[in-house]
């Protein structure tokens, strides 16, 4: 069986009022039912148990999702990373444990949203490994106020976090990074116009037109060049791929073996040859 578990129940932005409602109406179970199903579940692999566990505990992550509103990101889209969360918890949950459901599913459902959030709170990922992780999330909760922190502060953070004063204030410089538009409109009378990349980001190679204009180019010389080889005769056309075109470019002395003639010859052959090329894609270009 995978991860998922198909929900009745639709969470988008335009219901999301109505899905909170349907969550909160669900029925809670007692202990005895939460262990039934998950044996019936565990022992038989039967999908209606596992929905009815999931279901039961949405409102949790509801819960779980509200604490992970200080960070600019949709609420429907935290709460239904926490639903895959608690999913794979009713796949991994083992009703012998002596535990409910929920102490369980708290950790899956927090390691989905914290994967989110991660991933989606910025373009450059702010963290990458597990300790700057747990930083990132501790780190705002710690700060006090909205201002830099202090030596003091940051010293704390670090003692409680067990890591460096210096990782303490990477990180805070990190949150305080903001993703900005490359080509957001320009006002005239703004004093932050300077920060729309494009205007000084501007290259003229990465023009779509100018691209455009050398690919097409390209594709002309290319044919020029199919049709002027097209006009040597066998030896030549032998020879000039032999010499220009092969990934083992033969030797004058090998030609001239397999042609039965000198190497100077060779040589001369391979110059006409050359000439005609040229002439050819130059005088067409």
């Amino acid at each position: 069986m995978s991860d998922a578990i198909s929900l009745p129940v639709n969470l988008s932005v335009g219901t999301f009022d109505a899905y909170l409602n349907v969550v909160r109406q669900m029925p809670k179970l007692t202990t005895e039912q939460e262990r039934d199903l998950a044996i019936r579940f565990r022992d038989t692999g039967d999908l209606a148990a596992a929905r009815e566990l999931v279901m039961a505990n949405l409102r949790f992550v509801v819960h779980v999702a509200r604490g992970y509103s200080g960070y600019g990101l949709s609420m429907p889209d935290i709460i239904q990373e926490g639903n895959v969360g608690l999913m794979k918890a009713v796949k991994r949950f083992d009703p012998e444990l002596g535990v409910r459901l929920v102490s369980f599913a708290v950790h899956w459902i927090k390691a989905e949203i914290h994967e989110f959030v991660i991933k989606n709170w910025g373009i450059v990922k702010v963290a990458t490994t597990k300790a700057q992780r747990k930083l990132f999330f501790n780190l705002r909760k710690s700060k006090q106020g909205l201002g830099w922190l202090s030596n003091d502060e940051a010293e704390s953070i670090a003692s409680d976090l067990n890591v460096e004063v210096s990782a303490v204030f990477e990180m805070e410089k990190r949150l305080g990074n903001r993703d900005t538009s490359y080509d957001m409109p320009v006002d005239e009378t703004a004093e932050d116009t300077y920060l729309n990349p494009a205007s000084y980001l501007y290259q003229q190679n990465d023009d779509p037109a100018v691209m455009l204009e050398n690919i097409e180019w390209q594709k002309h010389e290319q044919k020029l060049l199919s049709a002027a080889l097209s006009g040597l005769d066998e030896r030549s056309l032998d020879i000039v791929s032999s010499r220009w075109l092969a990934e083992e470019k033969a030797t004058l002395h090998e030609l001239a073996e397999r042609h039965q003639v000198s190497a100077e010859r060779i040589r001369q052959l391979e110059q006409n040859a050359m000439k005609k090329l040229r002439a050819a894609v130059v005088f067409e270009a």
